[in-house]
């Protein structure tokens, strides 16, 4: 006994940890230290409730500590060990000595590298308080030449200052760029401060990227690490969006996230403007309309929060309030911060999606990425990556790009009008696809209704856009910017509130009645919009940015993507989708540069086809994986799973879509819950298969008395179906159970991946008794999930005999339900049953879908009666 408590010890010493770990938690550690230091991919499964969270930092935080300890220890050696010579001949002859490691190799070489190009390529020149690199410039006048090159070709019209921004820079594409249209395209071009002349990229020292679903998963995470004993040490930084960090009034008030994110980027933008401008010729200009620039994102007290942010961890909340009090913006100190952390916090979209990754400053390169609650990455990769534009942003899209297009015509170079005309193509032909065209309310256009699943190389031939360079045009957004570009257009045409008959005096009301009148007259012509305010009401974010992402989906491989044309009565409400069927093409890129990614769920079960669909398709081999499954922190008499085939008359009980409705299937399901309510105390949870036969099976029990006998037990509550409802539903139902008002507690409704089957905790008396009503297939009729199939029956191996198409269709609904079933059972001395009626669940390979730690204490029971007593001695055992 005391030889085990010293190895128990020895153990918990390598991992600080806030209290003695259990069993299961000081093995995942372990698991998780090999994973990263043999840079593997690991699947780490641990149910909910048995410290996952504080498993995940500890074992991840000691690993990066010794890491760096020992990369401290090789520098010292390299600077003061014996191998260090001052002779180039004793180097040379003392070939005993050990040779330095590969990561000081390639820190050596990679400065040596940098050190030739700013020494013979980069020449560093100021202009008007920026700092421009020039490629092979070598004197000033030339350097301002070339800067000049953006203002050349400048027409008779004078633009207002505000409007100067609007118009794209001269674009080349890359094969046909030279050194000065680089240069006048901006490639080479940062803004900084005026007295700094270095370059202010940062090397990233090792990190740890977390990543989770919510937000308030990302904020239990960073609690948990301020309560670890790494909490004061570790540098963290917290990721979010603008929504949830910008403190400036004038952007949270817009609500919108894109309306926000052109907020603020216009902000910047007129800031470094302002700061271009010299100050004498600022008199000598026409006056214009001041320019609203951001009060929270002063350089100086930017790097200051960026420093205090890595000083102390803090959730979003505290670094709203801490970005309040100092009169800084969270969103640029925290992305500021990322390059020194050592544990970056953030949702999945900024990790998963690639151009997210690089706006936000993320490198992977040789870091750490561990993905929590990733039970659904697979789905999740799919979703981030898939786009939807209906038929009224298609024409909007056209329309505004039109106008900005006639507006600018003389101010555009050659390149911009031939980009801008090819998406305009694009755009009409894509408007075609739906029986549409443009320059003609999409309102008032019918279609004929129906829907059709085309390849990504058909679609284009359908749209005749195929002989369209889409990788060319994807550059080009992404260069020109062409789309934020239009958005601050429409802002000051249409999102104006013009009104033409308005006549003021007043300079500003004049110069907003001018733009009236030419709004006006774009609309008169064929390029413009024909439809008035009245019938379509305009939108302040334009939907440009949403057909980027479409087209950007258009350059996948043909066999990863599908375009599903869904055509309504009206062109407006029509639409064209675009499905991603290899998730793994996205996932390829971290895999390939991180040192290792570990993917964490509480449910991971089924592996295989997760394994097939993500990991084998990105390229990761079996021996690259590493897997780590571990049971329940409760005792095992505290959990007890059924498996019930038959109700209490002796119906079989089997929800299949020929016997589910038949009013014998639907009472005898009644008379098992009514049954259930009798004996178990606190709360009763029962998911329905979907929402379609909640209702229906609801209907009927009300018909027939069943929801009054179910009511005079428990009192009933149901799953809200707007999500802002659902805190209000589960406090009332946790009030009910903690004062039962003469019943004996709550019984709950809900749905199979509905607003309660994820991410909700149902401990203690709120979860006693988990019911699950038959299987929750997915809708095999889906044409998205018929492709999904046949995509996986083409390309995946078979295994046992059974085709991917089928295993898929079995995978989803045991995910579903083990997610849902997952809801109860929180902690050590937490207890509930499980009852999964349908005898579908009987079969060897549905069981071993399961979890293992549900599916060891899992018993089949034919006829009602043992079940019921065996949920009865439970209740009352565990409940003394």
């Amino acid at each position: 006994k005391s030889n085990e408590t010293r190895k128990v010890t020895i153990k918990s010493s390598r991992f600080p940890f806030p209290f003695q770990p259990y069993p299961i938690q000081e093995s995942f550690m372990e698991a998780l230290y090999t994973a990263l230091d043999q840079g593997k991919v690991g699947i780490f499964e641990s149910p909910t409730g048995t410290g996952k969270s504080l498993s995940l930092i500890c074992g991840a935080l000691t690993w990066l500590r010794d890491y760096e300890e020992q990369k401290k220890l090789e520098a010292a050696r390299l600077l003061d060990g014996p191998e260090k010579k001052c002779d180039a001949v004793e180097e040379e002859n003392s070939t005993s000595q050990p040779s330095e490691p590969a990561w000081v190799s390639e820190f050596v070489q990679k400065k040596a590298e940098r050190d030739m190009v700013n020494k013979h390529y980069i020449y560093p020149v100021k202009v008007s308080g920026c700092l421009f690199d020039l490629y092979q410039a070598s004197e000033d006048d030339e350097a301002v030449k070339l800067l000049q090159l953006s203002r050349e070709g400048a027409e008779s019209e004078t633009l207002n200052p505000e409007e100067e921004g609007l118009i794209v820079a001269e674009y080349e594409s890359d094969d046909e760029a030279t050194p000065k249209t680089l240069i006048s395209q901006g490639f080479l071009h940062r803004l900084c401060d005026e007295d700094d002349d270095e370059d202010l990229e940062e090397d990233h020292v090792t990190k740890i990227y977390y990543c989770s679903r919510t937000h308030s998963q990302l904020a239990q995470f960073v609690h948990e690490v301020q309560k670890s004993p790494y909490g004061a040490a570790v540098r963290l930084v917290n990721l979010g969006s603008r929504q949830n960090l910008c403190i400036n009034p004038e952007v949270i008030r817009l609500g919108n996230v894109q309306m926000m994110n052109d907020r603020c980027l216009e902000m910047q933008k007129n800031k470094h403007e302002k700061q271009e401008k010299a100050p004498d010729s600022e008199t000598k200009r026409r006056r214009g309309v001041a320019k609203a620039t951001c009060p929270f994102s002063g350089f100086e007290s930017l790097m200051a929060m960026r420093d205090e942010v890595l000083v102390k961890v803090r959730d979003v909340e505290q670094l709203l309030q801490h970005g309040r009090e100092t009169h800084t913006c969270p969103y640029y100190s925290t992305r500021m911060a990322i390059p020194a952390a050592q544990v970056v916090v953030l949702p999945y979209q900024s990790l998963l999606h690639a151009s997210t990754r690089k706006a936000s400053g993320i490198k992977l390169k040789d870091q750490i990425v561990i993905i929590d609650e990733a039970h659904n990455l697979t789905d999740t990769i799919s979703a981030i990556h898939s786009a939807e534009v209906s038929g009224a942003q298609f024409c909007r899209a056209h329309s505004q790009l039109s106008q900005y297009s006639e507006r600018y015509r003389s101010r555009l170079k050659a390149k911009n009008l031939m980009y801008i005309k090819q998406i305009l193509f694009v755009l009409e032909g894509l408007v075609r696809t739906l029986g549409g065209k443009v320059g003609q309310n999409p309102n008032t256009q019918s279609c004929q209704p129906g829907s059709k699943l085309l390849t990504i190389n058909d679609f284009l031939f359908k749209a005749q856009v195929d002989n369209i360079n889409l990788f060319k045009v994807q550059k080009y957004f992404e260069k020109s910017m062409i789309s934020h570009k239009l958005c601050g257009f429409v802002e000051k045409y249409e999102g104006s509130g013009v009104n033409t008959h308005t006549v003021s005096k007043n300079k500003e009301n004049r110069r907003i009645e001018g733009l009236g009148r030419f709004l006006q007259t774009l609309q008169n012509k064929p390029t413009g919009t024909v439809w008035s305010q009245s019938t379509y009401k305009p939108i302040m974010a334009s939907p440009m940015m949403l057909v980027e992402s479409f087209l950007f989906a258009l350059t996948n491989a043909n066999k990863d993507g599908r375009v599903m044309i869904q055509r309504q009565a009206c062109l407006s409400q029509s639409s064209l989708k675009f499905l991603l069927l290899n998730a793994a093409v996205h996932f390829t890129q971290i895999v390939q540069e991180c040192r290792a990614v570990i993917i964490a769920g509480g449910t991971m079960q089924p592996v295989a086809d997760f394994k097939e669909q993500l990991l084998f398709s990105a390229g990761v081999t079996e021996d690259s994986i590493l897997e780590f499954s571990c049971g329940h922190v409760i005792p095992p008499e505290n959990i007890l799973p059924i498996v019930l085939c038959a109700g209490p008359s002796g119906q079989q009980l089997e929800f299949t879509f020929q016997t589910r409705d038949t009013p014998q299937m639907m009472e005898e399901t009644g008379r098992v819950l009514s049954n259930l309510c009798n004996i178990v105390p606190g709360g009763v949870v029962c998911f329905f298969p979907s929402y379609e036969y909640e209702k229906r099976i609801l209907g009927h029990w009300e018909s027939t008395g069943i929801l009054q006998r179910l009511q005079s037990k428990k009192k009933i509550f149901q799953e809200p179906k707007k999500a802002s409802q659902v805190e209000q539903v589960l406090s009332d139902y946790s009030k009910c159970i903690q004062v039962c008002y003469g019943q004996t507690g709550a019984l709950l409704f809900s749905v199979v991946g509905g607003k309660m089957s994820e991410g909700i905790n149902f401990s203690d008396d709120l979860g006693r008794c988990i019911v699950m009503v038959g299987m929750p297939y997915p809708n095999i009729k889906s044409p998205e999930l018929q492709e999904k199939m046949a995509y996986l029956d083409k390309h995946m191996p078979h295994v046992g005999g059974k085709s991917p198409g089928k295993a898929l269709i079995e995978n989803l609904c045991m995910k579903a339900v083990n997610q849902s079933i997952g809801r109860a059972i929180r902690h050590r001395g937490d207890y509930a049953c499980i009852m999964l009626c349908d005898q579908r669940y009987a079969r060897s390979g549905t069981l071993q879908k399961l979890p293992e730690w549900i599916r060891s204490s899992t018993h089949t029971h034919t006829t009602f009666g043992p079940a019921f007593a065996s949920i009865r001695r439970v209740s009352t055992l565990c409940s003394m």
